[in-house]
């Protein structure tokens, strides 16, 4: 079995699947703006229903005005850390379509398939040498007006994007859990047949 990172994976899998984390100690080191489009760009092929491609991103790079108003919209917490990024990005799914006709009917895979997009754009930053963390702490309703985002279209989280620095670097309480997770083993959300209640 494949074992990476402290993280044993029970069925064989690609070793990246382990190697992909979220730190939160980043160096602040400069991307550029070709090499954070190639991110976006595997981000682009993700699987989409009916090819609605539902997936928005708002990004900014670190030393720009983009920068301080991205950050602002996280959580305090967030803040601490993800202000040491080389790039910072909100992603967003446009919650309704349009149909040929011009009826406006809700998107139900919206998020379903931005989340395909999300994770797209986390394995191309890994191999690339770079490291993603993604945030559900961001303040929405602050996020929709300070990035100018139009209805029908939801926050969905933040991401930080960064080369990985030494945990030495983080306060003492984020120091500790600079470290990938484990997961739950399959057999806890993997059901044959029907659904098991926990």
């Amino acid at each position: 079995m494949t074992e990476i990172n402290h993280r044993k994976a029970d069925h064989p899998i690609h070793s990246i699947f382990l190697e992909r984390w979220s730190p939160r100690a980043f160096t602040g080191e400069d991307i550029g703006k070709e090499e954070l489009l190639a991110l976006f760009e595997a981000a682009r092929w993700a699987p989409s229903a009916s090819n609605l491609q539902p997936w928005r991103f708002i990004y900014a790079r670190r030393g720009t005005d983009s920068f301080a108003r991205l950050l602002s919209t996280l959580d305090e917490g967030n803040q601490r850390w993800a202000k040491n990024a080389s790039a910072l990005v909100v992603i967003l799914s446009k919650t309704h379509r349009v149909t040929s006709s011009g009826e406006v009917r809700p998107a139900s895979t919206h998020a379903f398939d931005t989340g395909a997009a999300w994770f797209a754009l986390a394995l191309q930053t890994q191999l690339a040498g770079w490291h993603a963390h993604a945030m559900a702490g961001i303040d929405r309703d602050k996020a929709i007006k300070a990035l100018e985002v139009p209805e029908h279209h939801r926050v969905e989280a933040a991401v930080a994007i960064g080369k990985l620095a030494e945990p030495s670097t983080l306060p003492d309480d984020l120091r500790e859990r600079e470290k990938p997770s484990q997961r739950k083993p399959i057999g806890e959300f993997v059901f044959e047949g029907r659904f098991r209640a926990d």
